[in-house]
C-alpha cells in the first residue's frame, strides 16, 4: 500500500532542492535525480488516490478508509501548492522561462508513465494475488465449516 504521507515528504525535499537549484541558477538537466524522485512521489499520490477511490473488499468492511481518504486529499492540496510555486519559479523569465515549464512537464509525464507501467502494475498484480487468496482460504474454511456442522447435526 501506497503511504501518502512519505509520498508528500520524499516529494517536499525533492521540491525544496529543486526550488534553490533552480534559484541559482541551475538547469532542468542538472537536477534530474530531484526531479525524478518528485515526479515519482506526485505518482504515488496519484496511485494512493486511486487505491482510496476503490478499496480492497477487506479494507472497506474495515473502515479505515476515510483516514486514508483524508491524507490523500491533504498530499493532494500540497502536491498542487508545491507544482504552482514551482512553476512560477522555473517559468519566470529572468530565471529559466517558459520552455523549461514545459520541458519539465514532459519529463514528469515520462517518469509517471514509466512508474505506473512498471510499479505500480506489479504492485496491483500483488494485491490481486493476496486477494484472492485470501478469498479462497476463506472459502475453504467456511465450506469446512459447514460440512463439519452439518457432520455433527447428523
Amino acid at each position: 500500500m501506497i503511504d501518502p504521507v512519505t509520498a508528500i515528504a520524499g516529494a517536499t525535499a525533492a521540491f525544496n532542492f529543486m526550488k534553490k537549484g533552480v534559484q541559482v541558477g541551475r538547469d532542468l538537466q542538472d537536477m534530474g535525480q530531484q526531479l525524478q524522485q518528485w515526479a515519482g512521489c506526485m505518482a504515488e499520490i496519484d496511485q494512493a488516490e486511486k487505491m482510496v477511490e476503490k478499496p480492497p473488499w477487506y479494507k472497506a468492511l474495515g473502515g479505515g478508509v476515510q483516514a486514508q481518504a483524508m491524507e490523500v486529499f491533504l498530499a493532494r492540496k500540497k502536491a498542487k501548492q508545491m507544482r504552482d510555486e514551482l512553476r512560477e519559479i522555473i517559468s519566470h523569465p529572468a530565471i529559466l522561462g517558459p520552455s523549461h515549464w514545459q520541458e519539465f512537464l514532459r519529463i514528469e509525464a515520462d517518469i509517471r508513465k514509466q512508474k505506473r507501467e512498471h510499479e505500480f502494475r506489479r504492485m496491483e498484480i500483488k494485491q490481486t494475488i493476496m486477494e484472492w487468496t485470501a478469498g479462497i482460504a476463506l472459502f475453504i474454511v467456511l465450506t469446512g465449516g459447514l460440512i463439519g456442522f452439518v457432520w455433527l447435526a447428523r
